[in-house]
């Protein structure tokens, strides 16, 4: 009897371990996906501006109406992203007229407009889909079957969009047959794939239990490595169709994927999701359409999982990483909330402003319109520093978000430092490391790291430091965060700390030319000189005194008409249109 009772466990151990590797030895990638990262790609500057997007009226009409609300109240957008259901079937390309006529017409407007666009697709040739207009396309699947396009031999799983198999991406007949289905819609100019998750169901039954393995033309393949295919091979394709082609794609969002959905060498922009509309609230919060709503969470959930999954994402590599901004789930969206995040997603790659619920502004509360519309102005200007990191990324540097002590504190290139409100609260712990640091919205306020204080944050202002000696290069065209006006569209933006020495480079986004600034010092004042290519420039220095003398190449300049001093700013403000010279400025404060 023990000898039987000692087999019996020996076999289920046995069954135990065998099971574990069957499950998560081809999830998670152990050990042999462990070099699968690259580095970042080149991501294009156009998807570090905001993009747009909503996913309760799925119709052109729709889509145009929004925009024109954006525009008629100056919100930037650069990037609609068109979610499911926008063709007749997943995945046959097609565009579905009903919900969006005239698509080559349509599609070109849009570019004429100067807006970029990206569509949602999956691996995932269905034989039944949900929401679309075609909803049964058996026939249709199952030619891809009898042709061998389809991995374990067409077998079907149900997923989130109705029942399918997975297109075998080693399969070169496959291939071709696929890629002949989205030159449908690569021909009307479009500039990325939101590439959803499906990859990660890539399995087969035996019984109730799942094996992450399929049999594909090219072999078994294991869960995990279909997914890098899928990232890869729809980035690659897209890429020999438009220089400047995207994919947005998952990092890491969920647990059992702790070495991250899309490979990182084919992640141009990366997303989080999905979240709900919800934060730790303290209280009742007002929504938009004036009930109440309890969104009280246990753990963390929302905003707060948003967050961690992003800098979690950061720290493995991923470059330029977002969530949806307010959450992607939910009936309503929390005003508070919606600004909170709109605030902290302002100080991330990815600017992507999209789900369900209201995404009209206007049609919201005059303060959301108000501090969104200022948020989004400062992320795009910002895009000259963060395109900085995407080159730097590239290269081998570092990458844009960096975690660092405290609760959901990062680094956001060199030179800022964020410590996000991630709950229904104005006022936040921060923690500063070693060094000076200045409060981004008011830099009058001064901190000597290391310290930790608190402090309370109106709604129109966020928990941002900008480190001492700092130069931050922006591209400035509104007035709305008060570092430029209308009057600046046309030149790069220097914001310069210059009490210490310190360069920074900034990137020509068509090909990588470089411009650099340096700041040296000396017991007289400071120098800033510029090399490289050569741009029409404002230099933006934080000064707290008029300086005593200006020059430019050794030209002395004048008070008022070629510099001027904001006083109660405490800003030197120089515009230069252009410069044969180097571009050395010398200051005497």
């Amino acid at each position: 009897m023990k000898k039987n009772l000692k087999y019996l466990l020996i076999v289920a151990l046995g069954m135990a371990l065998l099971s574990y590797g069957l499950f998560f030895w081809p999830v998670w990638g152990i050990p042999f996906q462990a070099q699968r990262h690259g580095r970042p790609p080149l991501t294009p500057a156009w998807a570090l501006e905001c993009w747009l997007w909503e996913d309760d009226h799925n119709t052109a009409g729709y889509v145009d109406t929004l925009l024109a609300g954006y525009a008629e109240h100056d919100i930037p957008v650069r990037t609609i992203l068109l979610d499911s259901p926008w063709s007749l079937r997943y995945n046959d390309f097609e565009v579905d007229t009903s919900r969006y006529p005239d698509p080559a017409r349509w599609f070109g407007t849009l570019q004429q407009q100067g807006y970029r666009v990206v569509l949602w697709m999956t691996s995932m040739v269905n034989s039944h889909s949900k929401d679309t207009f075609l909803a049964e396309s058996e026939d249709w699947y199952e030619q891809a079957r009898r042709r061998g396009y389809l991995t374990g031999q067409g077998t079907q799983i149900k997923w989130w969009k109705g029942r399918g198999g997975f297109i075998d991406y080693t399969n070169p007949a496959a291939l071709r047959w696929w890629t002949s289905l989205q030159r449908q819609v690569l021909d009307y100019g479009i500039d990325g794939w939101k590439l959803d998750g499906t990859a990660t169901l890539f399995r087969q039954q035996l019984g109730p239990v799942p094996l992450f393995y399929q049999k594909t033309y090219g072999g078994w393949l294991t869960t995990r490595q279909y997914m890098d295919l899928y990232y890869r091979q729809e980035y690659a394709n897209g890429l020999k169709r438009n220089p400047e082609f995207v994919t947005l794609a998952r990092a890491i969002d969920r647990g059992y994927h702790p070495e991250g959905f899309a490979p990182i060498d084919a992640s141009p922009v990366n997303w989080v999701g999905d979240q709900v509309h919800h934060w730790k609230s303290k209280e009742l919060v007002g929504t938009s359409q004036g009930t109440q709503k309890d969104i009280a969470l246990d753990g963390i959930q929302g905003f707060e999982s948003a967050i961690d999954n992003i800098l979690k994402s950061a720290r493995l590599g991923y470059n330029i990483v977002g969530s949806d901004v307010a959450g992607f789930s939910g009936a309503t969206i929390p005003p508070r909330l919606y600004i909170r995040w709109a605030q902290f997603s302002a100080f991330c790659g990815l600017f992507l402003n999209g789900g369900h619920g209201e995404r009209a502004l206007w049609k919201r509360s005059a303060e959301e319109l108000s501090i969104i519309r200022q948020f989004s102005w400062l992320h795009t200007e910002l895009v000259p520093y963060m395109y900085s990191y995407v080159v730097s990324a590239h290269r081998g540097g570092p990458v844009l978000q960096r975690p660092v002590a405290g609760t959901y504190h990062y680094l956001f290139g060199d030179h800022l430092l964020v410590a996000p409100i991630y709950q229904d609260d104005s006022t936040r712990q921060v923690q500063l490391p070693e060094g000076t640091w200045r409060y981004w919205f008011d830099d009058r306020e001064v901190h000597q790291g290391p310290v930790t204080f608190t402090k309370d944050f109106p709604l129109d202002e966020f928990p941002v430091y900008v480190r001492e000696g700092a130069i931050v290069p922006l591209h400035v065209e509104r007035n709305y965060t008060r570092l430029g006006d209308e009057n600046s569209a046309n030149y790069l933006t220097w914001v310069l700390y210059p009490d210490r020495p310190g360069t920074f480079t900034v990137y020509d986004p068509h090909d990588q030319v470089p411009t650099t600034l340096a700041v040296t010092t000396n017991p007289k004042g400071y120098f800033v000189q510029l090399s490289g290519k050569k741009n029409p420039h404002i230099l933006r220095i934080h000064a707290p005194r008029p300086p005593r003398r200006v020059e430019r190449d050794g030209q002395v300049l004048r008070a008022s008409a070629d510099y001027q001093y904001d006083a109660h700013r405490q800003k030197l403000i120089i515009r230069t249109d252009h410069h044969d010279q180097p571009g050395t400025y010398r200051i005497e404060p």
